[in-house]
Formats: structure tokens, sequence, C-alpha cells
């Protein structure tokens, strides 16, 4: 047993793995990194983990979106052999007797490459089976794919290497140098005494290695070669990094030149494994020439990238596109936002809205009818999927009486989404076309994955081409995230969305659709930005007395008044959309025309629910609900997945330190506290008779866990959202809904 530890102990690969993790840990961090995105255990809230194990191209997650996936997994293992091989391969100078010494290297040097392709492989065969309910001969194609993408870039990169590395015998035989270096190995960066290399005398003790079958064999020594040789061998694999560096850079630029063209955008793993491979390679670059140092170097470059992105030509911030930035920037301040709550603003805005509500109530069968009040929450795709889902199966349950009904519609994030989508499909119906508003391909358009061009687009262009520009509505704009997210979403929805604020103040003044209210926040000061067609300076200020008018300040700003010099209402409706699901890192905030500047970003950071719109709504127009409705009827879609209370009677000593911030994380938790004040608050001033609350949730089933709220649903997560309309629990409340409007003889689809 001692001998075979031993042999193990002191052979080639076991040797590798203990260098790499005394000298390597900068470069082993990159595989827990990635270890850490496929598990789920970093990014899981934005769903990082689905760009590994479900990846997507033109759509898709089959055998090319995984071949294009194993193909650059490919190039990141074999970044990772040359960087290694850079830095190490001195350390274990017998390397230079063999024939062929990088591919032996490369063999030998297979611990951690081959362990991480193992864990790797498994996960993704788990999770398509589980997640994404693919059969047994499509997992067993997808991950052929993989395998024959990732073959491919190592023979091709073999391939190369046959002609451009040699080994002992070219370098005995002839006196030339290697083609990308003379002199030393690296200016200031000479290797350890030569003579020690020569006379075998390293700490590194290695008896045998993996020959290229995979026999071990035993090593041989070096003493008897002469010393220039040696050098030579060793400094062949320079220009492999260079090419390795600088192929991947020139690819992502190109890459990122071409996201317009939907093929060009390859799943979004590849290029975090290209944007892997040169770091690496970089990373072994720096320590290679500076050795020790190289903590000092990667620091100073980081400031120096923090530096170099405050100035404009590096860094180019998000703009709403449609708004005019070369006019003289808009007011803001708390003075100008009191000037827009004044009477002046808010009489004819109400009067507006007044004879919107008169047209929707000519369009009731009632004399005094429910009014509907829609809210639908936040939750990325999660939100977007199940929110389509209730209103077309609620809709279809009333025989389409709840869109008759809904006068506003508010919320946040992905359930605006689904919501303005469906709105829009309704409205298509209403001009003519000839659509069913309860197909299901609408489900499949909202709930088809935009995370994939997001985190493509952050990698091949925002990181590298921040350069790039686009026009619309007559104004340029740099492309980035939010860019390709609309234009995605847009691809998605059949360009249904594609068209600006202003289209859509006729219909709504004629109440063919109902209004709907965009309310992203303001970072600036935590106010709300209420977007919407019509004038809504009523929205900005809590309603009271004129003479009281000074003992509550503004918290929200009517975005089409703010902006009215800057064109606000030739604002595209998807950028109101995606300000209103803004959410950090996953999408640009986005920056306004006024001084000071201010961005806005999502919506669920003041309102995640849309509550705060609809009571406001009803307090300021109270009197009219009272006269001209028999009540209203506030129908919250949300994904509330049930309440947990977190113990913290084990945090530790650093956990206990902040715990007392913790309630900063509770921020939704908050919010639905001071929702059910406001809601209470409606209760008094309507009466309980003249007002119902009635909600549909998405409980994930016991055998589910919750789905992500990031823009990418698995297939399971898609079913559990569309199951979770036919729970007991939102069925009894479609049945208290169908009797609050007095629907009869409607029957209830129960699955």
């Amino acid at each position: 047993m001692g001998k075979l530890f031993k042999n193990i102990y002191y052979s080639f690969p076991f040797q590798l793995l203990i260098l790499h993790f005394r000298s390597n840990l900068i470069l082993i961090f990159t595989w827990i990194l990635l270890a850490l995105f496929i598990t789920g255990h970093i990014g899981n809230i934005f769903g990082i983990k689905y760009l590994f194990l479900s990846p997507e191209y033109l759509g898709n997650i089959n055998f090319t979106s995984f071949f294009i996936v194993g193909f650059w997994f490919g190039a990141f293992m074999m970044s990772w052999n040359l960087t290694t091989y850079l830095l190490d391969a001195h350390r274990f100078p017998f390397i230079a007797t063999m024939a062929k010494p990088f591919t032996k290297f490369c063999i030998n040097n297979f611990v951690i490459p081959f362990s991480f392709f193992v864990f790797y492989f498994c996960h993704i065969v788990y999770f398509q089976g589980y997640y994404e309910l693919q059969s047994f001969e499509n997992i067993m194609w997808n991950c052929g794919g993989f395998l024959l993408g990732n073959l491919l870039l190592i023979s091709l990169l073999a391939l190369y290497f046959e002609f451009t590395n040699k080994d002992i015998l070219h370098f005995e035989k002839s006196r030339e140098a290697p083609p990308n270096l003379t002199g030393q190995l690296a200016p200031g960066r000479p290797y350890i005494n030569i003579d020690s290399i020569r006379e075998n005398r390293t700490q590194w003790k290695v008896k045998t290695y993996l020959s290229t079958n995979l026999r071990p064999m035993l090593v041989r020594s070096v003493t008897h070669y002469d010393k220039e040789t040696l050098f030579k061998v060793f400094k062949q694999n320079h220009l492999n990094i260079l090419v390795v560096q600088l192929f991947g850079f020139f690819l992502l630029i190109l890459l990122g030149l071409l996201i317009d063209n939907p093929n060009f955008r390859l799943p979004a793993a590849s290029s975090v494994f290209i944007l892997g491979s040169m770091l690496i390679a970089l990373t072994g670059a720096v320590t290679f020439w500076f050795g020790k140092w190289r903590m000092t170097i990667i620091l100073l470059l980081l400031a120096g990238v923090q530096q170099l992105t405050k100035y404009e030509f590096f860094s180019h911030e998000n703009r709403a596109y449609g708004l005019n930035y070369e006019l003289q920037k808009a007011t803001y301040d708390t003075e100008v936002l009191d000037i827009q709550s004044f009477p002046k603003y808010t009489t004819p805005d109400k009067k507006n809205t007044i004879a919107i509500l008169n047209n929707w109530k000519e369009k009731q069968a009632e004399r005094k009818p429910k009014m509907v009040l829609l809210c639908v929450s936040g939750g990325g795709m999660k939100a977007a999927t199940w929110t389509t889902q209730v209103i077309q199966q609620v809709d279809k349950a009333l025989g389409g009486e709840l869109m008759e009904h809904t006068s506003l519609i508010s919320g946040a994030s992905g359930g605006m989404l689904g919501a303005a989508y469906m709105r829009e499909i309704y409205l298509q119906k209403a001009l003519g076309r000839e659509l069913d508003v309860y197909d299901n391909q609408y489900i499949e358009d909202i709930s088809t994955d935009l995370l994939n061009s997001i985190m493509f687009t952050i990698v091949a262009n925002d990181l590298f081409l921040p350069w790039a520009t686009f026009e619309s509505g007559g104004h340029k704009y740099h492309k980035d995230r939010g860019y390709i997210f609309e234009k995605q979403f847009n691809e998605n929805t059949h360009g249904y969305l594609d068209k600006t604020i202003s289209a859509y103040k006729i219909p709504e003044q004629r109440a063919v659709v109902p209004m709907l209210f965009i309310t992203p926040s303001i970072v600036n000061d935590g106010r709300r930005m209420v977007i919407s067609p019509q004038g809504v300076s009523y929205m900005t200020k809590t309603p009271v007395a004129d003479s009281k008018r000074n003992t509550v300040k503004a918290d929200a700003v009517d975005f089409g008044k703010m902006f009215e010099e800057q064109d606000a209402m030739n604002m595209k409706f998807t950028t109101a959309l995606r300000m209103n699901a803004t959410y950090p890192y996953i999408l640009p905030n986005v920056h306004l025309p006024s001084m000071p500047e201010i961005e806005v970003l999502d919506a669920g950071f003041r309102d995640n629910h849309g509550i705060t719109s609809a009571t406001r709504f009803i307090h300021v127009f109270k009197d009219w609900i009272l006269k001209n409705t028999s009540g209203v009827v506030l129908v919250q879609i949300d994904t509330k997945e049930g309440d947990k209370v977190s113990s913290s009677d084990q945090d530790g000593l650093i956990g206990s330190i902040f715990n007392p911030l913790g309630i900063a994380s509770k921020l939704l938790s908050l919010q639905e506290f001071e929702h059910d004040t406001s809601l209470g608050f409606i209760f008094d001033i309507l009466g309980e008779k003249n007002f119902d609350v009635i909600r549909f949730s998405y409980q994930p089933t016991k055998k589910n866990k919750k789905a992500s709220m990031t823009y990418h649903l698995t297939e399971r997560e898609k079913q559990d959202i569309l199951n979770a309309f036919y729970l007991e629990e939102n069925q009894e409340n479609l049945e208290e809904l169908i009797d609050i409007l007095h629907i009869k003889n409607t029957p209830i689809t129960i699955k």
C-alpha cells in the first residue's frame, strides 16, 4: 500500500495538481467560479446556471447549441493547459526530452479539467432530464453534440500544435530559435537557474508520467542535454498563448458587432468560456512576467479600468430610446415636482381620465358596473408567464368580461411584460385582426428565453465594444444589453409592442383597452416615475385639499410632463417596459435627460405588486367610482410563494454582526405590509361592500422548487407555473370573482 501511495504521489499528474494548488490559485479560482455558477450557488437569482445547463441557440435547446458550448469549453480547457505549461513546465525538466512535450503535458494535466468535465456533464444530464423534461434519447443526442464540439476544438488545436510545437530532437538538429522570442525567456523574467534544471535539481520530484497511450512511464534524466536546447523547448509556446489571447479578443469584438443577427448570438455560456480563456491567458501572462508582483499588477490594472471607464469614450450610459438628449435638459428638483402637482396640471388630467372612465362605462352592460383594477407583480419570466396564463384563463372563464371590466393595469417587472403583451393582443383583435386571444402561442411567446441574449451581449458587446450605435426615433444611441433585451423581446412577441408610447393614447381614451401605468423607480431620490400616454399628474402626490397641499410631498413624477420638451411620447413602449423591469446587473439603469441627471430601475423597488398605483388611482377618483360603479374589484396576480420565518439563533459571530442589517433584504415583505395598510384604507373610503380583493397566486408544487426570478424558464418550471392556476385556492378565487361580477352560466375549467 505504501509503495502504491508513493507511486501515485510522485506521479506527474499528482505533482502537477499539488503545484496548481500551491502556486496557481488564481487560475484554479476560475474553475471554482464556473462550478458555483453551474450549481447555482452564485447567480442563481439571475438564472446564470441556465446558461450552462440549458444553452439556447436561435431559440432552441438542441444538438447545435450544445455543440457550440462544447466547442468553446474545449477552448477554455486548452487555454488552461497552455497557461499552466507556460508557467510551470520548466519545473519538470524531463518534459523537454519527450516527443510532443506539450501534448504529454496536457495528458498529465488532466485532473482538474477532466474532473470539471465530469462534474459539468453530470449536471447537464440531470438538468436536462429533470428540469427540461427531455427524453433519454434527446439528452444523449445533446450530450453527443457537447462532446463532439469539445473534441473538434481539441483536434483543431492539436493540428495547429503539430506544426508549431517542436520536440528536443528538432532543436538538437537545428540551431534555430523558437519563432516567437529570442534571447531571454522574457524581458526581466528569466527561468530559474538552467543548470539546476539540467542537473534535475528541482523540488518537484517525479518518478512516472502518463504517455500518449495513457500508460505510466519512468522519467528520464536531462543532465546530458545542452542547456540552450532545453531553453528552446520551454520557450516555444509563448506565441500560442498570444494567439489564444488575440483570437479570443477579436472574436468577441466580431460577435459584438454582429449582435443584431440572431445567427451570431452564440449561447451565452460560449461567450463566458471565451472570456474565461482570455482571462486565464492574461492572468498567466501577468504572472509569468511579474512573478510575485502579479497581485499588485492585477490590482493596478483594475484601478486603471475603473478610472478609464469614468470617461464617456470608454463607458456609455444607457438611455431611453426615442427621447431627445440633444435639447436642453429638463429641470428636476422639488420645486418643479411640486409645481407639476398644482391644480393647473391635475385638473385637466383628471378631466381627461374621467372622460376615459365614462367611455369605459358606456361599454358595460350594467348601469353601475363593477370596475376591475388589474395589479401584476414582478418576478422575471416567471411573473410574465403567470400573468399571461391568468389573464387568458380568467378572461375565458368570464366569457371575455375580465378585460372588458378592467379600467387600469399596474404592476412591475415581468408581470407587466405579460400584461402589456396580452393588452396588445386584445387591441389587435379590437382593430379587426383575426386572433384567438386564448391561443397558447402567446404563452410560448412570453416565456421564450431572454436571458441568453442579454448575457451574451454583456460579454460580447458591453465589456469590449461599447461604441456600436443604432438609430431610433431620429436619434442615435449605443447598443448594449438593454438594446438587445428590447430587440429579443420584440422578436419573441412578433413586433406587436414595437411602437411608441403615444400609439396607445387614442385606444386608451376610447377605452378600447385599459389604461396601463408603468412605474419604474428613481435611483436618485426613491420616487416613482409614472409613464402613461395620458396626463397623470394626479398620481404624483397623495390627494389632499389644496389648502393642505404643502403637508405632503410629491412621491412620484409624471414622465410625460417632466420630459415633454424632450419628446416623451416618442419614447419606445418597449423601453418603458424595460425601465420597469431593470433588475440590477442583468439590465442597465436608464439615464434620463434631466438636470441633475436621474436614472431609473425596476419598479419592484418601490412597488412590486402595482398596489400603490391602484390604491392612489381609487383615492383620486373615489367620487366618480362611488357615483358610477357598484364597486371596485382589485384583481391581484402575484408570485408570492408563501411566508417563511428564518431562524437567527445560529448566525455565528460574523452573522450576528450583520443580522441587524438583514431587514434590508426583506424589501418585498415590507412592501406587502404597506400594501395591506393601503388596502385597508380603500375599504374605509369605498365601504366594505364596494371593494373586493381577489388574488391569483403562483404556488410551486411540493415536488418543484420555486421558479427563479430571471428571464429564462425551464420546461418543468413553465409547466408548474401554468398548472398553478388549477390549484384549489386559485379556483375558489375564480368562482368568487365570477360571483362578484355577476357572470352567470360561465363554465369553470378545472384541470
